[in-house]
């Protein structure tokens, strides 16, 4: 990534994971995690934004992703939320930080959502692209509306071995479509979409993807290390640390939701911010905005600090 920094390998669970590192050792912690099919690049802007500001930024390659592998080959390659919730804590832990503010969208947002829900005590604030990130597979068979399962064709293809064929064989331009559907006014250019593309070479990136949105349905098991996380996730826990959710108004996968959809999984300070001509893609289309909702829960953080 395009930042000053350095580029850390490190022991953290079950993952021999990579991260890049920069701003102040001493400055407040934030890990920017990023989603599916997109990289550590998603935050090339938004990072050096905060280590100018004071932060201490992470931005970590997520399971299947660059340069982070498994250290085990019998672990299951699985993309569940409740391993990406395991793996954010476990990083936490390997980088020996106590608390932090976490930011993400999609699976990234998805992992920091876990976090602050079942660990509060190590989030100081969480920034969420789509709200609520975690899922309610109990209910993930009760079909939507037309429009929304059009956009959930990806998903549904990913189902069969037809979709896991079609990954193996040109993960490429099936990625670079889903940029293009769910952010059609990001004007990306092909040098941009390859920086981050190199990640999906990652040897375990097509079993962790189809696993993850297989699991989401109910149809295939998960990792059983993890059971315990899952089944209290099925309880969709609320969200009590300070949060600022944001929506782009021209997501192509995930429309925008009004603040109240979501406001009874919140029960902490938050506050919900809408987007206009952004897509899925926020803080890469937008990183002056998330980075600006990030250093708000910085200041707060600090704030409260000092009333101590």
């Amino acid at each position: 990534m395009q930042t000053l920094g350095v580029n850390l390998q490190l022991r953290a669970g079950v993952l021999d994971g990579a991260c890049h590192v920069s701003g102040p050792a001493d400055g407040p912690p934030v890990l920017l995690m990023h989603g599916f099919p997109y990289d550590i690049h998603a935050y090339a802007e938004v990072a050096p934004m905060l280590a100018e500001a004071g932060c201490r930024v992470v931005v970590p390659y997520l399971r299947g992703y660059g340069a982070t592998r498994f250290l085990d080959s019998l672990t299951p390659r699985s993309g569940e939320q409740a391993v990406l919730g395991a793996d954010l804590l476990a990083l936490l832990d390997a980088l020996r930080i106590e608390r932090a503010v976490l930011a993400g969208y999609d699976w990234g947002g998805r992992s920091a959502c876990v976090v602050a829900a079942l660990w509060p005590e190590r989030c100081a604030g969480l920034v969420s692209v789509n709200s609520y990130n975690i899922q309610n597979i109990a209910r993930a068979l009760e079909p939507g509306t037309p429009e929304d399962e059009h956009r959930l064709w990806y998903q549904y293809l990913f189902h069969s071995e037809r979709g896991r064929a079609a990954l193996l064989q040109d993960r490429r331009a099936l990625c670079r479509l889903l940029w293009q559907m769910w952010s059609p006014t990001w004007a990306f250019d092909d040098a941009t979409f390859e920086r981050s593309a190199a990640a999906f070479d990652n040897p375990d990136f097509v079993d962790v993807v189809i696993h993850s949105y297989r699991h989401r349905f109910g149809l295939v098991p998960g990792d059983p290390a993890v059971a315990d996380v899952e089944r209290r996730l099925a309880e969709q826990p609320v969200i009590a640390v300070p949060a600022i959710t944001l929506d782009g108004l021209a997501d192509g996968v995930r429309p925008a939701e009004p603040a109240q959809a979501h406001a009874h999984r919140f029960t902490g300070p938050r506050s919900h911010r809408q987007l206009p001509g952004v897509g899925h893609n926020l803080p890469q289309e937008a990183p002056r905005a998330f980075a600006d909702a990030i250093l708000e829960l910085v200041r707060r953080w600090r704030r409260a600090l000092s009333h101590r």
